[in-house]
């Protein structure tokens, strides 16, 4: 589990994280959701590292992130996947080397047990004839699911997605949703997806936290959602101009 005790963030005299508390559970898809600019964005980067609160935590399993040694903090981002939303991806590798990244920065694996990894994740979303293509060779789905083998190549516990269905199709959109709520379920992931897609929250949104104005506004799951919107109309007001 993850939870944020206390969260606070300033840029400045820019209050962008006010005092937020919320939890992430283990082995479900946890769906951030939330206007542009609303501070979900700047939440997720926090969780990750990639910013530092201004005051509060971020725990994982109890470990507070931010006040971990450097050397407990490299432990820790080893768990951790990412899946971008330009799915970052090296244009000079091909789509096996891609997805070997990882394991050749982070992992003592011989160049067979690579390989055997690799393939592996790219077994698991679907791609097994894919490995010498380059992603300029294969469609932006494709290249989603690339992304998605990269960050579960290291046996991860934690997977942090930025807006996986930007720039899909609707059809292809429900393919990485159904996807990524699989692999959640598959190795019991804590899985945390940056998303303005209300089809997404109302297909695999297990857990939900809607961020308004800098502040948690709402923390529930997607059978709780129609009644909430009732009592709560920023959230009403979201869910209705996402569709």
């Amino acid at each position: 589990m993850i939870q944020l005790v206390d969260l606070n963030k300033y840029f400045e005299e820019k209050h962008v994280l006010k005092n937020i508390n919320a939890s992430f559970l283990p082995g479900v898809t946890n769906l951030v959701i939330g206007a542009s600019g609303g501070g979900k964005s700047v939440m997720v980067k926090t969780m990750v590292g990639l910013e530092s609160p201004s005051s509060g935590q971020v725990l994982f399993e109890g470990q507070d992130y931010h006040n971990l040694e450097y050397e407990q903090q490299q432990i820790l981002r080893r768990e951790i996947g990412m899946l971008f939303q330009g799915t970052a991806l090296f244009d000079s590798l091909t789509v096996e080397q891609n997805v070997e990244f990882p394991l050749l920065m982070f992992s003592n694996m011989n160049k067979e047990e690579r390989m055997e990894r690799v393939n592996l994740c790219l077994s698991r979303v679907n791609l097994v004839n894919a490995n010498n293509k380059t992603p300029a060779e294969i469609s932006g789905g494709m290249k989603k699911r690339v992304g998605i083998a990269r960050a579960i190549a290291l046996n991860i516990k934690y997977l942090f997605c930025d807006e996986p269905n930007s720039g899909l199709d609707p059809l292809t959109s429900r393919v990485i949703d159904a996807l990524l709520h699989d692999i959640t379920k598959e190795f019991g992931i804590t899985t945390i997806i940056n998303s303005h897609d209300m089809k997404t929250v109302k297909d695999i949104g297990e857990h939900i936290v809607f961020v308004h104005q800098g502040q948690k506004w709402w923390e529930g799951n997607k059978d709780d959602l129609a009644e909430a919107q009732k009592s709560n109309p920023e959230l009403d007001a979201f869910v209705k101009a996402s569709f």
